[in-house]
């Protein structure tokens, strides 16, 4: 089976399509309410929901060791929270189809550089001149998409 077809590519292409839901939505609350306030009850709705999640599954959340845990891992809920709002500020200035094609641009190009190196203790897979190529062939179609 091709790895197009695989199973966890077809779930991160239907990460992806949330992700461009998700994005539409948070812009629309921050538009009716504040940029900041909305960012606050989307992490709190969003808390809440994991809390279930980890209740129904009894997930016993105590066991772990948290503090041996390096640092820079912790960092995902600072991030999540700037993507949010960076997110919720971009779309209604360009547009949902605009806006979601950079961020998979800049994900994409972010990515081929945390694999190559490493970062973060990801798996190390180098680069290849075709990975540049597949970013500067997107990046010119998504030239296209600009209007």
């Amino acid at each position: 089976m091709s790895k197009l077809f695989s199973l966890p590519f077809v779930v991160a292409g239907i990460s992806g399509i949330i992700m461009a839901i998700q994005g539409t939505l948070n812009s629309l609350l921050s538009e009716k309410t504040s940029l900041l306030s909305a960012t606050f009850i989307v992490h709190i709705i969003g808390t809440l929901i994991a809390l279930i999640a980890l209740l129904v599954c009894r997930i016993p959340i105590l066991k772990y060791h948290w503090l041996t845990v390096p640092w820079y891992l912790y960092l995902g809920g600072l991030l999540s929270v700037l993507i949010v709002g960076l997110v919720a500020v971009s779309i209604p200035k360009v547009g949902v189809c605009n806006a979601t094609t950079a961020i998979i641009i800049g994900q994409v190009s972010m990515a081929v550089l945390i694999d190559h190196f490493g970062w973060f203790g990801a798996n190390r897979l180098p680069w290849n001149p075709w990975q540049f190529a597949g970013i500067f062939l997107f990046a010119a179609g998504a030239k296209l998409l600009f209007r």
